[in-house]
């Protein structure tokens, strides 16, 4: 505690007043806005390697040798099957399982009374779980709950809780059955997961572009899009 305390020892001021300080600027603040990565799941427990990850993959890591959870959701596998055997055991520990510490519940307490915002890369819907208003939250790079077409021939997500379930349970010899391999229902194609990964990423946002006389969208994107040629101030008014 004491290189803690060190470290974050500022102006005299020492690690327990700076804690109380942030207790005091929480309760008196009108509005919040949390800005969390990856550190906030670690610490509720969601971690990717060491013993967590011996305990549903040590199958995974005796066969191709890597060490972390990560690695194995890039490992090129030669079949769905086994692609699917991997991530619905990835998906299931870390987005449907609850996280081992009540660290989301805890800072949930803390500003449930606020005007607050979340914005957050977490791709494990850790804080709705903990019952913040899905209102307040943006989640940029995807979720973990989510299937999106691979092409993508559609800016559509749909939910996988169900089959990833089945595949947990029903996967044998890292395999899971071929037909729980899913498709997308558009067209057919391999289903993939809705993270941000590269330009295939389906967004569940809509694009606005407002500018007077050269107000253009993508095509690829113009189903969930709002193009209005028009002066800002003026629309703004309108709205």
């Amino acid at each position: 505690m004491m290189s803690v305390q060190r470290l974050f020892r500022r102006n005299g001021e020492t690690y327990n007043e700076k804690i109380k300080r942030l207790g005091n600027v929480l309760a008196e603040a009108d509005t919040i806005v949390i800005g969390a990565g990856a550190g906030l799941s670690t610490s509720a427990g969601f971690v990717y390697d060491g013993e967590r990850f011996e305990k549903y993959f040590s199958d995974f890591k005796t066969k191709y040798g890597f060490r972390d959870m990560y690695s194995g959701g890039f490992w090129p596998y030669d079949t769905l099957e086994e692609h699917w055997a991997y991530w619905s055991r990835y998906i299931w520990i870390n987005r449907y399982m609850d996280a081992p510490e009540p660290v989301y519940d805890e800072l949930l307490d803390l500003v449930k009374d606020k005007d607050y915002f979340v914005l957050t890369t977490n791709v494990d819907h850790c804080f709705q779980k903990a019952g913040f208003d899905r209102e307040r939250l943006f989640y940029t790079q995807g979720d973990y709950g989510l299937f999106q077409c691979s092409e993508p021939c559609c800016q559509k997500t749909w939910d996988n809780k169900e089959v990833i379930r089945q595949m947990v349970e029903r996967q044998k010899d890292m395999c899971v059955p071929s037909e729980l391999v899913p498709h997308c229902p558009d067209c057919g194609k391999p289903m993939s997961m809705n993270l941000w990964a590269d330009d295939t990423f389906v967004q569940d946002a809509t694009y606005v572009c407002i500018n007077y006389r050269d107000a253009a969208v993508p095509q690829e994107i113009a189903e969930r899009s709002i193009c209005i040629d028009g002066d800002i101030g003026e629309i703004l008014i309108e709205l």
